[in-house]
């Protein structure tokens, strides 16, 4: 297995013929979230397509160029491998309980979603089967958000914290020698 961090972070973890997306996520309750957005990229219509005036085109059309985004860079990679997935952590408030999942890294037909904008400007994408909420696209600065489902059935792990050790003891462990300093100034 190989870590090999990608801008678009698609490809961090590499094992034969299986690519990982490594993301991370907080989450006050880790155990029982049932989605998550996930920072995916910055998709930006100005740099892909020469699109400066977003406000001006139709949302939809909007939404289509920044799957497009997606969807190139998600072929691009599957090119390389022959699995390509995400691998999500869910860090609660302390990093005392964390869960993690995974799921297939996907293409995303624009025909299956419609596109509004919110109150903040934002540009959000529905599925038109459920109405359910799957996308956000920040054009100010680009960002693109994907919502994932949490499985029910993920890694789930409490991590009880230990007693504080003291400095002194630390020392004494290492064996410190007061001459292993030398006080200059």
């Amino acid at each position: 297995m190989n870590w090999t961090p990608s801008n678009v972070r698609l490809g961090d973890v590499v094992y034969e013929q299986t690519a990982w997306g490594a993301k991370t996520v907080k989450n006050d309750r880790p155990f029982v979230a049932r989605h998550v957005r996930l920072i995916s990229g910055r998709n930006s219509l100005d740099y892909s397509y020469g699109e400066k005036n977003v406000r001006d085109m139709d949302v939809d059309e909007v939404g289509e160029k920044v799957l497009g985004i997606w969807n190139a860079r998600v072929a691009d990679v599957r090119k390389k491998f022959l699995h390509v997935r995400t691998v999500v952590l869910l860090k609660g408030e302390n990093l005392t309980e964390v869960s993690v999942y995974e799921e297939e890294t996907c293409l995303f037909d624009p025909n299956n979603y419609y596109w509004q904008v919110n109150d903040r400007g934002n540009f959000e994408g529905f599925e038109n089967a459920t109405g359910a909420h799957r996308f956000t696209w920040q054009p100010h600065g680009s960002q693109f958000t994907i919502v994932s489902d949490v499985p029910e059935k993920r890694l789930k792990l409490r991590i009880k914290r230990p007693e504080r050790v003291s400095p002194n003891a630390v020392l004494k462990d290492v064996g410190f020698d007061p001459s292993w300093i030398e006080i200059v100034n």
